[in-house]
C-alpha cells in the first residue's frame, strides 16, 4: 500500500476483534460491531498552527490505536479497507 495522508491525518487499518464473548458465545459477523481499535500504517507531515509553524504528529507507523466508532472516512486502497481520520480522532496509543 503506497499512500501519504496530508496535513494531521492518519491512515488506519482496523484490526479484528475477538469473535466470541468471555462466556464462549460465538458472535455472528451480522451481530458484531466494528473494531475501534487498529494500526497505523500511513502519517502525515503534521498539523500546521496558526503561527505557521507545524507540529509533528505524536502517532508513528505501526502504533496501535483506539479511535471513535464514527471516526474516519472508510475507502478501500489495494483492496484492502482502511479509515482515513484526523489525528484528533485518535483516542489512545496502546502500548
Amino acid at each position: 500500500m503506497n499512500i501519504r495522508p496530508l496535513h494531521d491525518r492518519v491512515v488506519i487499518k482496523r484490526l479484528e476483534e475477538e469473535q466470541k464473548t468471555p462466556g464462549g458465545i460465538v458472535i455472528p459477523d451480522s451481530a458484531a460491531e466494528k473494531p475501534q481499535r487498529g494500526e497505523v500504517v500511513a502519517v502525515g507531515n503534521g498539523k500546521a498552527l496558526e503561527n505557521g509553524d507545524v507540529r509533528k504528529p505524536e502517532v508513528a507507523v505501526g502504533d496501535k490505536v483506539m479511535f471513535g466508532k464514527f471516526s474516519g472516512t472508510e475507502i478501500k486502497i489495494d483492496g484492502e479497507e482502511v479509515v482515513v481520520m484526523r489525528e484528533d480522532d485518535i483516542l489512545a496509543v496502546l502500548g
